[in-house]
């Protein structure tokens, strides 16, 4: 997906182009240059695979004079670093800690389930998911008590295993990152109300985990773990709740939820991202532009905007004497 995002206005726009996978996932990219291989011709689209030093060759390189990236914040300042010297065009799509805001009207029966797929579709390993919710104080418990049957109840393993719903974490680094995080925040005094550990047998397998007792200022609060670990922290005051939410180098995207939509869409208003859902939450859309504020990100992809990303503006003015 991320790489059609890429691909296609790039195309479009009539460059060519140079597309590397990350270096942990290759292979459905890589399938993808080979399906294309002979609808486009030679050279228009080049995908090529390998480790970080590649990727940095690349940025480097005097030839590109756009570079396009989805990853990391930290892999995303390198990347506009390596830019810099010869003032390459960015569009940096990078990581983010998105707040969903539970408001005090919600129907907690109908909102759960949302909230519970929101965090955890691809075992929470998108830019975009939730990453913390905010809930008002009386409906803490009931909220929890429905995100933890949730966790318990949904079946973990292989995607090639009948019925599974949630997979693996991707690579060693990032299983030990989400298990340092669930760890620090236990030591901390949080509470584990589902999972809290790593799966027993062979690989990179987590318990779906929530985490309560926390606040802003834990390490699960306020980085991005990128993985099945959800916190749930409680607020009292809406205005106050925002601020938290915003107090964030990150901004991608966020959600509000509420029976009053129009209550729920002002004050989604407020949140300082690129993307803010009311009563939902990853729900993206090829014509929709998206992109973050402050670390998340610079530039959008996706609708006009996005293609008018890989196009330079240019004026031929004649004179009409």
């Amino acid at each position: 997906m991320l790489a059609s995002w890429k691909i296609a206005p790039a195309l479009l726009a009539g460059n060519t182009m140079v597309l590397k996978p990350s270096p942990f996932t290759p292979r459905a990219t890589l399938k993808v240059g080979e399906i294309l291989r002979d609808v486009l011709p030679p050279g228009v689209l080049n995908v090529v695979s390998g480790k970080d030093p590649l990727g940095a060759s690349m940025t480097s390189h005097p030839v590109p004079r756009k570079i396009s990236f989805t990853g990391s914040v930290a892999t995303g300042k390198k990347v506009a670093a390596a830019a810099a010297p010869d003032l390459k065009r960015t569009t940096l799509e990078l990581g983010g800690n998105d707040p969903a805001i539970v408001l005090d009207d919600v129907d907690v029966d109908t909102v759960v389930e949302k909230l519970f797929w929101g965090a955890f579709q691809n075992n929470g390993q998108v830019c975009s998911a939730i990453k913390r919710v905010y809930v008002p104080e009386a409906l803490h418990d009931r909220i929890v008590d429905g995100l933890a049957d949730l966790a318990r109840s949904v079946k973990v393993g292989a995607g090639t295993e009948a019925d599974v719903q949630l997979g693996p974490i991707n690579n060693r680094p990032q299983y030990e990152r989400v298990s340092e995080l669930v760890s620090d925040a236990l030591a901390s005094g949080g509470v584990a109300a589902a999972g809290g550990k790593p799966m027993e047998g062979d690989g990179y397998f987590f318990e779906p985990t929530i985490l309560t007792g926390l606040s802003d200022g834990s390490r699960i609060v306020d980085e991005e773990q990128f993985g099945p670990a959800l916190p749930v922290v409680t607020y009292r005051d809406v205005d106050e709740v925002v601020e938290r939410a915003n107090a964030t180098h990150y901004g991608l995207s966020g959600s509000v939820w509420g029976a009053d939509v129009e209550r729920a869409t002002q004050i989604a208003e407020n949140l300082e991202c690129g993307t803010a859902w009311v009563n939902t939450h990853l729900a993206l859309a090829p014509h929709q532009p998206f992109g973050g504020a402050k670390w998340s990100g610079i530039g959008v992809e996706n609708g006009t905007w996005g293609l008018l990303g890989f196009s330079e503006p240019q004026v031929v003015h004649r004179s009409k004497g």
